[in-house]
């Protein structure tokens, strides 16, 4: 019985030994979640002017600090130091209010996020996690997409009509691919059984998602992108044509929080992408008993993965130019969106195929997909193209292009010299006095 239960400790679950976490032990990994946004985002801006100018052929920061690794320091000093200009027409309260809503939300999400195993802190068993809610996927998911209405509200409450432009971008951004993330984290769900992201990462102990279920990381991967407003969809941003887009009339700190949010959302998705597809903590191809998934290793083995999909977002922004506004609903929308239902569709069939009773084999699914796919292919090559319209000519306007017509007579331009010269004289004439006298001219 005295061995029974000195193992009953072992048994516990990642809730229950969370849930035995004495206060000090909570508080301590509140403050390393909220000092681990703000620390990478040092990191990262640094990171990210030195790669970006390292593709480009170019110096990156090379002046403050040994090799320009104090640049971030220096720019975390001089923005409270800034002027602050809040414009005559703004709404004060939710101008204020804006970085803090872009900003709060991201430092929570972190909460959720499963960076380890059980270890002990202090000679306290506890799992390197802060909560873990049998709806932590939501949360996560709700706290990335609250983030983006500070967006739309900085855009709204500047009374100007270039952030205003960048606010209704996010607006439509939100709208486009939070239903991409969020179909896309469907099928994961369904394989692991569970909402928890402590589940999810143990349920890829016998295969990571990433290669399981690739459309889903896929279409993850681009809607990540476009849920941080990074490159190439900075659409809310677009300095070049909106100036700076809803930033465009903030300074000083409020600019700085607004900086802050997009970088610490960016470390929010990647930890994200890493929990869901590519194992979280887990070291590959080995078992959860293994020593490289025990202790404090899985730490390294997590941030190695997330600094890769960091690398990522670093990498599109120094080689791809913006999407248009068009393209980019039109990825949203007509792409991403359809594939992830037909996804959805696939998964649901196979799952249930392999758990009926005397159900499929993985390898007789894997053949049946390939023969479908095959089968579609071959439909789509077989199908005759579109013919052309038998009347191609082009009319002489241009068809719908504004091309003036080929008959255009230009106006003469009006001489206004001659109106002016024609007023100076009514004006003389009306100015000479009357002469009174006969015909013969005397008086």
């Amino acid at each position: 019985m005295t061995g029974f239960l000195a193992q009953a400790p072992e048994q516990l679950t990642r809730a229950e030994l969370l849930a035995d976490d004495p206060w000090w032990l909570i508080l301590l990994k509140a403050v390393v979640i909220l000092l681990i946004g703000p620390i990478l985002t040092i990191f990262l801006i640094v990171w990210e002017r030195k790669a970006v100018g390292r593709m480009q052929n170019r110096p990156g920061p090379n002046r403050v600090g040994p090799g320009g690794y104090l640049q971030s320091l220096a720019d975390a000093i001089k923005l409270p130091f800034k002027e602050q200009i809040i414009p005559d027409t703004a709404d004060r309260k939710v101008y204020f209010l804006a970085p803090v809503i872009a900003v709060v939300p991201s430092l929570i999400a972190l909460a959720a996020i499963p960076f380890g195993p059980e270890v002990s802190i202090f000679g306290q068993r506890t799992v390197l996690q802060l909560v873990d809610l049998p709806v932590g996927v939501l949360v996560i998911l709700a706290c990335s997409s609250v983030g983006v209405y500070g967006i739309v509200l900085a855009g709204w409450s500047s009374g100007s009509p270039y952030p205003l432009l960048g606010g209704l971008r996010s607006a439509a951004q939100v709208i486009s691919y939070e239903i991409a993330m969020g179909l896309s984290i469907v099928a994961v769900v369904l394989y692991a059984q569970s909402l928890s992201t402590g589940d999810i990462v143990q349920a890829q102990s016998s295969g990571w998602y990433f290669y399981l279920l690739l459309p889903s990381f896929v279409i993850y991967l681009i809607s990540m992108v476009g849920e941080t407003n990074r490159a190439p969809f900075d659409l809310p941003e677009a300095e070049s044509e909106l100036v700076g887009g809803f930033h465009t009339e903030y300074s000083s700190m409020k600019f700085a929080m607004f900086f802050l949010a997009e970088y610490v959302n960016m470390v929010i998705v990647s930890a994200f992408c890493t929990t869901l597809f590519l194992g979280g903590w887990m070291f590959p191809f080995v078992g959860l008993d293994s020593p490289l998934n025990k202790g404090w290793l899985p730490i390294i083995w997590f941030a190695i993965k997330l600094f890769a999909l960091l690398f990522g977002f670093i990498w599109l922004r120094g080689t791809l130019p913006r999407f248009r506004y068009d393209q980019f609903m039109k990825l949203g929308w007509k792409v991403l969106v359809p594939a992830n239902l037909v996804w959805i569709v696939i998964v649901s069939a196979i799952r249930a195929l392999r758990h009926q009773n005397g159900g499929l084999s993985t390898s007789q699914i894997v053949i049946g997909v390939v023969i479908v796919a095959v089968v579609a292919i071959a439909v789509a090559l077989l199908v005759p193209d579109r013919r052309p319209p038998e009347d191609d000519r082009v009319p002489i306007t241009g068809g719908g292009y504004p091309l003036p017509p080929l008959d255009l007579k230009v106006p003469q331009v009006p001489d206004r010299n001659a109106a002016k010269r024609k007023g100076r004289r009514r004006v003389k004439a009306a100015g000479e006095p009357a002469q009174v006298g006969s015909s013969d001219g005397n008086v």
